[in-house]
Formats: structure tokens, sequence, C-alpha cells
């Protein structure tokens, strides 16, 4: 399977390439602008989990960009971007780039550091784990990462502010409730301190994933709260009757206090379908079209170690052959 048959049967795949993002992940954050508007206004923001760079490529080009190639544009009206991953980044026009942990809140610190001690208006995190395949448990991980991000959103975002982040929806997501306790306090904690939360599933996002993404709006924290009690804090609202109680039944989700979150699908429905396969077009001269490289390969991919042992042991079994037959 070469690059030309994956061209093929990915649209977004190549057009993202056309286009010049860094990966396909882009078109998913361009379609929840386009049904949510959620860079209205926006003048400071917070990507984690950033790398490849994709997200931040979209942050600087509809924010960053129109502002100063405008010819009344001054070094204090350019917006503020903050990009946050554990891995290193190719540089982005405009996006500043902090490689940290966002479980940690000396992350926060840096970032407030660098909006002169304001905070954002937005928090954008499309990081995932390496899935597995066993969806309950790439669920369970998940949602422990999007924890994770609403510590640092506690921290950086001003009250009013939006929070979009990758979540998984599987089908057996009301049962895990049940079962896990992180788990079923999880959209509890989000309309906590968000009066509006959407899950959207752009068109460029495959049918066959279980992903989604959390469009949080109002940032709205409970009076009184104190961002080193977020902890405390989730586990309290984490089951049905206080924080003594560890019973895994789901009273918070039943009756008068069951919580219903809408699911908006968004993008062109006219448009480009991520399940399919589209035939790849000719050049205007007729030739054959000519599949093109990724705009940007990753600087130091995790799995790069695993290449490279994979590589030396391979080298190692055919010396070994050739020992055996010379001799």
């Amino acid at each position: 399977m070469g690059k030309a048959s994956r061209d093929k049967r990915d649209i977004y795949y190549r057009k993202a390439k056309e286009e010049g993002w860094r990966a396909r992940s882009a078109f998913k954050l361009l379609q929840i602008d386009e049904e949510f508007n959620i860079f209205q206004g926006v003048k400071r923001v917070v990507d984690l989990c950033a790398a490849p760079g994709s997200w931040s490529q979209v942050l600087s080009r509809k924010l960053y960009l129109p502002i100063k190639c405008s010819p009344d544009s001054r070094d204090g009206s350019l917006p503020l971007i903050v990009a946050i991953d554990l891995q290193p980044m190719a540089p982005i026009d405009g996006v500043i780039q902090v490689q940290g942990d966002i479980t940690n809140a000396r992350t926060a610190e840096v970032v407030i550091k660098h909006f002169d001690g304001c905070k954002a208006d937005l928090v954008v995190c499309d990081g995932a784990p390496d899935v597995t395949g066993l969806h309950d448990m790439d669920e369970f991980v998940q949602s422990q990462l999007i924890l994770a991000a609403l510590t640092i959103v506690t921290h950086v975002l001003r009250v009013g502010g939006k929070f979009i982040a990758k979540i998984f929806r599987g089908k057996d997501t009301s049962l895990l409730y049940c079962q896990v306790r992180y788990l079923r306090c999880l959209i509890k904690s989000l309309k906590l301190f968000f009066p509006v939360v959407t899950f959207a599933k752009p068109k460029s996002s495959r049918n066959s994933s279980i992903e989604a993404f959390a469009v949080c709006e109002n940032y709205s924290p409970p009076e009184g709260f104190n961002e080193q009690d977020l902890h405390r804090l989730l586990e309290k609202v984490g089951s049905p009757s206080g924080e003594g109680d560890l019973d895994c039944s789901s009273g918070w989700l039943e009756g008068p206090n069951k919580v219903y979150i809408p699911f908006v699908a968004c993008g062109d429905l006219s448009g480009y379908d991520s399940d399919r396969s589209y035939p790849l077009p000719a050049t205007a001269e007729g030739t054959s079209y000519q599949s093109l490289d990724p705009v940007q390969p990753p600087i130091a991919p995790p799995y790069k170690t695993a290449l490279e042992l994979k590589k030396a042991s391979s080298h190692g079994i055919k010396d070994l052959e050739k020992l055996s037959l010379d001799s």
C-alpha cells in the first residue's frame, strides 16, 4: 500500500497535503468552527497536546496571519497562541511552543506568563492516548487525559471562555459510567464548569472512529472554586450522594438529575465523505496524479527508538544467517 493508494482512499489525507496542513485533523477543527464559530473574538488561545501541529496551523491561519497581514496591524494587537506538547514540534508562524506536561500545574503558570498574566479565550485539545483497539480501555485512558486538560483549563481559561476536547464515545459508554468512577464524573465535571456542552462529530472524522469532540462554552466555575481543589471537587460530584459514597450506581444519571448532552454533526453534508474512496485527479497536463510527501514529518516521534531497535534486530538476524551460510 503506497502513498497514492492512501491518497485515493482517504480524501482528507490527500487534501491536507495539497493545502499544506500537517495532518488531516486540521479539517476537524475547521468544521467545528463552521458549526460553532469558536474563533469569534478570540485573542489568546492554548493548544494542548499540539504535536504535530495541525490545529496550531489552523489557529495561526484563522487568527494570527489575517491580523499580521493587515496594514493596520500592531504588535500589541496580534493574537497570542501557545502550543503545548511533550514532543518537540516544528515552528509555526505566530505560535509559541512550550514542551511540557499538561498534567503539571507549572505548565499552566508558563502559559499565563506568556499571556502577561491574562487568561485564554479558548483552549483546544486534540490529544489522545496510543489506542489499543480495546474501546473500553481507550475510553477510560482518554477520560483521564481530558481530566488532565480540564486541570489546565481551570488555571488558564477566562470566565466565559470555550474549551474543545476530543472524547471517545463507545457503544458501552453508559455501562462504563456505572463501572468506573472517574468516567462517571467526566460529563458531570464538564457540566459543572460549562453550562453549554455539545458533542460534535466532524464530517472529516471517520464513522468507524469512536472519537467525537466536546464543545464546552461559557466557562463558569462554581462560586468559591479553587483550582487546587479540582480533584477533590470531582471526587465529590463523582458519586450520587457525596464524597463518602463509593457505590457504582448511576444516581446522577437517572430521574430529574439525568444529564443529556446534544450530539451534532459538523461540516458540509454535501462535502467529502471521510469513509469513501475517491479517484485520484489527473493534472492539467493530462499526466497522472503525483502523490505528495507529508507537509512536516515528525521531528522526534516516540516510535523512532522502536523502529531503530527493530532495524538493528533485523540486521542481527541477517548477519547470523550469513555467518551460518559461510560456515
